[in-house]
């Protein structure tokens, strides 16, 4: 019997972690409250409000100097910009969360580690707030820093997080626990969106919020201060919704005795020395590794490269981010039940179909065209929110993209759930997060390096394609039963 049959089948190790059992309730909801608690930096900071304003609005064309070609517009040296932190966060993830992971598997905690990761992410978001329009490139900078530092932090995070999941549940019911986390995470951005738009942020020129409210806080329009306050309003969220995660949920774990003199580093090189022999395992990580970095640039730049075409302002891409945020969420609940019906690779290959064909309909729209080449009417200056063709159509193909992209994540971790050896659950989190961010930095250097060099939005977001396509074909490859 090979490793990966012993990852799939070895039931006395699981047991050992707990993973047979089922935690209580209390256990299982605060667990997924680590999803909603880290959600609003994604959804709010990296993908619908602070990433497309840092993009369209902090950098200043001095700044770039001759980074973007002539005459290009100032969003593409913004988009560049935000590229090569995404990237940088993304390869530093790659180094660091193996090595948490096998010092985890050691120890015998995780939630330790969590705790501290959690001030680095409260660090990292609370920066955003110095991030004023046309700045300068010392502040560029030190947002760029806390960004990365955030980023960095809520992926380690993650990664102790997902090892906790195994001992909460038997393995049959893992895909469920999974997509249920992973929309509990969605409905989490939606009501910290909703809050925001709602309560915090005027319609752009009048007083009131999108519920026809005053704003809960004054906050200067011409300064941006309700796309900056997006980072520390994640910060306190984070710290109210984390706390049941640290106060219920067991960290039953038992840290591995046979080299307990050990370093991390010696443990995770026989680990990695042993994934040949267990190579389902090894393709579904290569493959992760692709196609998460397509799925991540495709969150990174989707708002930015819609606010590009169609001028969307706060009002816009909070309500674009409410409308996928609501779809990704009840994708993820149906995806968690396909999960455990058809099996996690089923559902990875059909999602990235879905990807595919989603990512090339929102590039088939521009300002005057939508499927590359059927005109339409261009959006007029001050209409309402989607209401030109143009935006409609990208609205559909995002839809689509929203829908699948949760059972994607949810599915892969699962996945990784069901074949990881028990004892060793945390290092090969840790190698999966490897996996998903060792070539991070490259969808977004490849969108921005392409960006750059033609000054096209769109042909830099077109390299996602080829990381979603060279996915699919590798998870084919993967087996996810072991041979009798």
């Amino acid at each position: 019997m090979s490793t990966l049959e012993l990852g799939e089948g070895n039931a006395s190790a699981a047991a050992s972690d707990g993973a047979c059992g089922r935690a209580p309730l209390r256990a299982r909801v605060s667990w997924m409250l680590f999803d909603w608690s880290v959600q609003p930096h994604y959804t709010l900071v990296q993908t619908f409000l602070f990433g497309p304003y840092f993009a369209n609005a902090v950098v200043q064309n001095s700044v770039c100097g001759s980074m973007i070609a002539e005459g290009s517009e100032k969003a593409a040296c913004g988009q560049s910009l935000w590229g090569y932190a995404a990237a940088i966060a993304g390869l530093l993830i790659a180094i660091l969360s193996p090595l948490l992971g096998a010092a985890a598997d050691g120890r015998g905690s995780r939630k330790p580690w969590m705790a501290c990761l959690s001030l680095v992410f409260l660090a990292g978001l609370t920066t955003l707030w110095l991030g004023v329009p046309d700045a300068n490139l010392t502040t560029i900078l030190i947002v760029l820093g806390g960004f990365i530092a955030a980023t960095l932090a809520a992926e380690l995070m993650a990664v102790f997080s997902n090892a906790i999941m195994t001992g909460l549940v038997p393995k049959q019911e893992l895909g469920r626990l999974s997509g249920t986390g992973w929309a509990v995470g969605y409905f989490g951005g939606l009501v910290s969106l909703a809050l925001v738009a709602g309560l915090l942020v005027p319609i752009p020129g009048e007083a009131k919020t999108l519920l026809g409210l005053d704003p809960l806080l004054k906050l200067n329009g011409v300064a941006h201060e309700g796309d900056r306050i997006t980072g520390p309003f994640a910060a306190i969220w984070f710290v109210i919704f984390i706390i049941p995660f640290f106060l219920f949920v067991p960290d039953r774990h038992r840290a591995s005795t046979t080299h307990p003199d050990r370093s991390a580093v010696a443990e995770l090189w026989d680990t990695i020395r042993s994934l040949p022999s267990m190579p389902s395992l090894l393709v579904f990580m290569l493959a992760r590794m692709l196609y998460t970095d397509g799925l991540s640039a495709i969150f990174a730049f989707g708002g930015i490269y819609g606010a590009s075409v169609f001028g969307w302002g706060p009002l816009e891409l909070g309500m674009f981010g409410i409308i996928l945020t609501l779809v990704g969420a009840f994708g993820a609940l149906f995806g968690g039940w396909l999960d455990d019906t058809i099996g996690p690779k089923t559902v990875i290959i059909l999602a990235l179909l879905a990807l595919i064909v989603g990512a090339v309909g929102i590039l088939s729209v521009d300002k005057t065209h939508v499927f590359f080449t059927t005109e339409v009417v261009e959006k007029v200056v001050g209409s309402k929110p989607f209401s030109s063709p143009g935006e409609q159509v990208f609205l559909a193909f995002a839809i689509l993209v929203g829908v699948v992209s949760a059972p994607v994540q949810a599915a892969s971790r699962s996945l990784l759930a069901r074949l990881a050896p028990a004892d060793k659950i945390t290092q090969f989190f840790g190698l999966f997060a490897f996996s998903g961010k060792v070539t991070a930095f490259l969808a977004p250097f490849c969108v921005a390096l392409i960006t750059q060099e033609t000054g096209s939005q769109r042909m830099g977001m077109g390299a996602i394609l080829a990381f979603l396509a060279i996915g699919v074909v590798m998870m084919l490859f993967v087996r996810t039963r072991s041979a009798s």
